[in-house]
């Protein structure tokens, strides 16, 4: 099951409901569902929309870092056999800006870092070393071409 959730502070309700659209269950679980290696009727995954604040408090309780900043993604794993269970945190403002800094339209990015998410779910980690990073990159360029997409990197 791929629950999504949108916190309180995503702007105005026209903001909301922009980003709403944009992210139908439909598609967010398509794309989410893409990325999985072996579905299991009993996956437990929540995808959380967030707005800057509560991704900058995520980020700094949970990923340790020197800087304090929101992060387009985390992902918590707490479960991968005999059937996945994570929550998966999406900072929307971020997303928005990196959007248009790499010149990429919002759905193509949301796609990406759904797929992105996922894996890191499933273990993938582009952190540990530059083997499995580039194992994890080339893994999220095919998902994304199967699903219509352009090379996110």
């Amino acid at each position: 099951m791929i629950d999504l959730q949108f916190s309180d502070d995503l702007g105005t309700a026209t903001e909301l409901a922009t980003l709403k659209r944009l992210l139908s269950r439909a598609r967010v679980h398509r794309w989410a569902a893409h990325a999985l290696r072996s579905p299991h009727e009993a996956d437990q995954i929540t995808l959380r929309i967030v707005g800057t604040v509560e991704g900058r408090a995520l980020n700094r309780s949970y990923r340790g870092k020197a800087r304090d900043y929101a992060t387009n993604v985390l992902t918590f794993d707490y479960q991968r056999e005999p059937f996945l269970a994570a929550d998966i945190v999406l900072c929307a403002p971020v997303i928005a800006r990196e959007a248009a800094e790499q010149g990429k339209t919002r759905e193509e990015h949301w796609a990406h870092l759904i797929v992105h998410g996922i894996l890191h779910a499933q273990g993938y980690d582009h952190e540990t070393n530059q083997r499995d990073a580039l194992e994890m990159e080339a893994l999220e360029v095919l998902l994304m071409q199967s699903l219509g997409f352009a090379n996110p990197y």
